[in-house]
């Protein structure tokens, strides 16, 4: 039976950043899942849940079509969408048969992880307005550095409209890492800096690692050359 993507955005982000590798990846006769993740900041925390009932759901709508409702799993995270992986795994079941992580963190094998790093949240406290809302994503940077990694200005003003503002809070939560989620195969395709220090973690693990040059929302400039690269990647060798 041939394997169902599951490719999950960075709650930061939307799911366009993953809407041209999907295509890709259904042209080479793969069904694939894009779950919706904007809304889940509705309501206030705990945010962890909703993420994973999310994608849940997402997958439980497409069995119905394409995807058959007993066709393994392959989990793709993004970005700060790796911390959930463990949750959204365990909220899939079995059916998951291997994960990569695409310019992604990776938590550890159990306990808790924050979705922030400690030294990260002043800059972030400086960004938050008074109601404790952040900007979008792409406003926490430079223009230049924006149109560095989304050279194309059409893909930049689809993704840039699909982003949602987070509240701080979301990025000071603390999410479960439930012991032995990385049991399946796990793997890592890189892009670039800051994520190589995570890469070497991750080679550590005993993980395939694969690195394609190119900035953080690279899935958006070469969309056929990650798709090969996950498709590989989610393959026991």
């Amino acid at each position: 039976m041939e394997t169902t993507f599951v490719l999950v955005h960075s709650p930061s982000v939307g799911p366009s950043t993953w809407a041209p590798v999907a295509e890709s990846l259904e042209r080479r006769g793969h069904a694939v899942v894009v779950p919706d993740l904007t809304g889940i900041s509705v309501g206030g925390p705990p945010y962890w849940p909703r993420v994973v009932a999310a994608v849940r759901d997402a997958v439980a709508d497409s069995s119905v079509g394409d995807a058959g409702p007993g066709s393994p799993l392959v989990l793709v995270v993004h970005s700060n969408a790796g911390f959930f992986l463990p949750v959204i795994k365990e909220g899939l079941g079995e059916r998951v048969v291997a994960c990569v992580f695409t310019d992604a963190h990776i938590p550890p094998p159990a306990g808790l992880v924050r979705v922030a790093e400690e030294e990260f949240l002043p800059f972030l406290r400086g960004l938050a307005g008074p109601d404790g809302v952040l900007p979008r994503w792409t406003d926490w940077w430079d223009e230049e550095d924006v149109a560095a990694m989304l050279p194309d200005p059409a893909v930049r003003a689809r993704m840039t409209a699909g982003q949602p503002r987070l509240p701080l809070d979301y990025y000071t939560q603390s999410v479960p890492v439930p012991a032995g989620w990385d049991e399946v195969r796990c793997s890592f395709l890189w892009f670039g800096p800051p994520y190589d220090g995570i890469a070497e973690e991750a080679g550590r693990r005993g993980w395939p690692v694969t690195r394609l040059p190119g900035l953080h929302l690279h899935q958006l400039v070469d969309p056929e050359a990650v798709a090969d690269a996950l498709r590989k990647l989610s393959r026991k060798s």
